[in-house]
């Protein structure tokens, strides 16, 4: 009987999170208006109503069985139901898609990992225990709306932001492209961000919920414990600090960032890579980064900080460094004690195989597919100029569990991805996770340290 009644109400959940998922794809098509008022989708939207009404009856279907079976199995149909739903996404302007999918995660409209990730994925970094090195790169969930939905996903970390000390719009629209047949993405946001303020408000929500939780268990852990999640849940969170288009100060602007952020933050990052922020990647001149550094540890550590410390510095940097650059970057890192480098943002470049492409020409970061390589190639270099002291994470290209294998390989010891996920989904995340399992035990290693920087030996 207990199973009975376990099972409808399962189903009953299941159809729920159906209907709710409908009304939102008809609120996103009604969000998008023209001067008179009408609808105003692309034509191959108009032809995806029609396959709404069967996309939906297959779900209820698939529900009615996954609601049945066990917690691991309907865990894995949800992430597989999301492969039916994310083509919808394509069918919208990419910032809509966008703005609909940070929306979705931070309402809980996306599925919730319950199961437990191999544990040859689990690693310690800055003394925080991360359940699986794949993380979500800054830019997706940039003003801090969704973080509790994105780690419910199955990622080990999320990083939010860039988030700068004013609120400011960004660069004009159209600025996000999609280049389709390459897997890649062109965007010019320019730090389109709420503010300081806005994130702050929402990220000490998130902390003082965290808090609270912690105080009603009354399991107690030693003082000598590795930190087992992060201050927003289960999962790590960084946040990404920018600069305001307009300072004429930028050290201030991260100095302000920290004082605000850095509370509620595992990790922060200094970006000083964006290349749409005119003069932005200046900063990672040899003096300048030293400089810039210097003052962030310092507004750092000037903090109080109670037993696990102040959180780690991290610099995000482009990969269309010289080796000089690499090698002034890679020394300030050493100087400095620098927790941590993401290697790497977009690249204004465009290899070959993509200037055939239409929006190629479109000026803006390029990420996706196409960074793979070159981001790949300036990680391997910095691992080696830094002497594997400095923990790295790498970004850029990331689609599959092989290429994340490959970033670690080239000593990487945390990656993180954005444009795969946009195009793939949450069903992306789990399949990943395998694939990189699948990847060190067939190579004999047993964790991930193992594989760090194992092609740089």
């Amino acid at each position: 009987m207990w199973a009975r009644v376990g099972s409808q109400f399962m189903r009953q959940n299941v159809l729920k999170k159906i209907n709710l998922v409908s009304r939102f794809y008809n609120s996103a098509s009604s969000s998008v208006v023209n001067p008179v008022g009408r609808p105003k989708l692309p034509q191959s939207s108009k032809k995806g109503r029609l396959l709404t009404g069967a996309t939906i009856s297959l779900l209820i279907g698939g529900g009615a069985y996954a609601s049945t079976v066990d917690e691991a199995t309907f865990c894995g149909w949800l992430f597989s139901a999301t492969k039916v739903v994310n083509p919808f996404f394509a069918l919208l302007d990419p910032e809509v898609a966008h703005r609909l999918a940070v929306s979705a995660a931070s309402r809980g409209w996306v599925p919730r990992e319950k199961r437990p990730d191999p544990s040859i994925l689990g690693l310690e970094v800055w003394g925080r225990r991360f359940s699986n090195p794949i993380g979500l790169s800054a830019g997706f969930d940039k003003n801090a709306e969704a973080v509790d939905g994105l780690l419910g996903i199955g990622f080990g970390f999320v990083e939010v932001g860039s988030v700068t000390p004013v609120p400011q719009d960004g660069n004009p629209k159209p600025r996000i492209f999609r280049l389709k047949g390459e897997g890649a993405i062109i965007n010019r946001c320019g730090f389109n961000s709420e503010g300081i303020v806005a994130v702050a408000k929402r990220l000490g929500a998130q902390h003082g919920k965290r808090k609270l939780d912690e105080t009603s268990n009354t399991s107690s852990s030693s003082s000598d414990e590795v930190k087992q999640g992060g201050k927003a849940g289960p999962g790590i969170l960084g946040v990404n600090l920018g600069k305001n288009k307009t300072s004429e100060d930028p050290d201030a602007d991260y100095v302000q960032g920290v004082h605000t952020l850095s509370q509620y933050a595992d990790y922060l990052v200094i970006n000083v890579s964006s290349p749409n922020t005119p003069g932005l990647r200046q900063l990672q001149g040899r003096k300048q980064l030293k400089d810039l550094v210097k003052k962030v540890q310092a507004a750092r550590d000037e903090m109080q900080w109670g037993e696990e410390g102040p959180p780690p510095l991290l610099v995000k940097i482009a990969p269309d460094l010289s080796k000089q650059d690499l090698e002034d970057i890679a020394a300030v890192a050493l100087a400095l004690r620098l927790d941590g480098l993401i290697i790497s943002n977009t690249t204004i470049s465009r290899p070959d195989f993509v200037i055939k492409d239409p929006l190629a020409s479109e000026s803006g970061g390029l990420s996706g597919k196409p960074l793979f390589n070159l981001s790949t190639d300036i990680l391997k270099e910095t691992y080696t100029l830094t002497k594997g002291r400095v923990p790295l994470i790498g970004c850029g290209g990331i689609s599959s569990g092989a290429d994340a294998y490959k970033k670690i390989r080239a000593g990487a010891s945390l990656v993180q991805l954005y444009t795969a996920f946009a195009y793939g989904g949450p069903a992306l995340i789990p399949q990943i996770k395998a694939e990189l399992a699948e990847c060190l035990e067939k190579d004999g290693f047993k964790s991930i340290y193992e594989a760090v920087g194992a092609d740089c030996r």
